[in-house]
């Protein structure tokens, strides 16, 4: 990409981002029907981007995260939900639904829609997981700073850079739509804070995610609770 192409890029996705945030502060969506329980399949209310699940979709164990990209406790609580997920995807199911806290966070958001851009091209768990590892990078970036390390991210994970910015462009209706829904549901929720923990429908205390082992040991109560051998 020539130098000129470049800034006319950047300063459309500095305008997209800001756009976004907008644009998260007008939407009302009604979720009143929603069963915030269930995996969400794709619909005009989270513009055709269902839940993104990682592991078995058939799972009887599902796990449900509403997190930021900018949270440093989200960030901490990756590290160990991104093991125990990886060791037991084959019974259970985990859900990453967006809920940036974009007064205290003002990064937060732009970061789930470069996420959520990149799920659309195929490389949803790689963005989630690169985003959360570099968060120290990008957290205090300003808006042009920004956007050049999300793309550089984006290649990073094997995206063309060109290809992720137009399309952060041209999704950037349904992504914002899927973000809001996310946030919807939080707040029917009630929610107040990041990262909040659903198991199987129930909310998760504070203290059973303290450590990697007592989160671990959550896990595998609720598998063996539903007769999942997991020796």
């Amino acid at each position: 990409m020539t130098a000129k192409a470049w800034i006319i890029f950047t300063v459309v996705v500095v305008a997209l981002f800001g756009g976004l945030i907008f644009l998260s502060q007008t939407d009302k969506i009604d979720v009143s029907s929603v069963d915030a329980n269930a995996i969400q399949t794709a619909s005009e209310q989270n513009g055709q981007i269902g839940d993104h699940v990682f592991g078995n979709n058939d799972a009887k164990v599902v796990l449900v995260e509403y997190g930021d990209f900018q949270c440093p406790g989200c960030g901490s609580a990756h590290v160990s939900v991104k093991k125990i997920t990886e060791k037991y995807k084959d019974n259970l199911a985990f859900v990453y639904r967006n809920f940036p806290l974009t007064n205290i966070h003002p990064n937060a958001r732009a970061a789930a829609a470069a996420v959520e851009t990149a799920g659309v091209m195929g490389k949803y768990w790689e963005m989630h997981n690169l985003m959360f590892e570099t968060q120290d990078e990008w957290s205090a970036a300003n808006a042009t700073d920004r956007s050049d390390l999300f793309a550089g991210y984006a290649q990073q994970i094997g995206l063309d850079k060109d290809d992720f910015l137009k399309k952060l462009d041209s999704e950037s209706t349904r992504v914002n739509k899927k973000i809001s829904f996310d946030q919807a549901i939080g707040r029917k929720l009630n929610l107040t804070g990041t990262p909040t923990f659903y198991l199987n429908g129930k909310q998760v205390e504070n203290d059973k995610i303290s450590s990697e082992e007592s989160f671990e040991k959550l896990i595998t109560d609720a598998l063996k609770a539903e007769g999942v051998n997991i020796e």
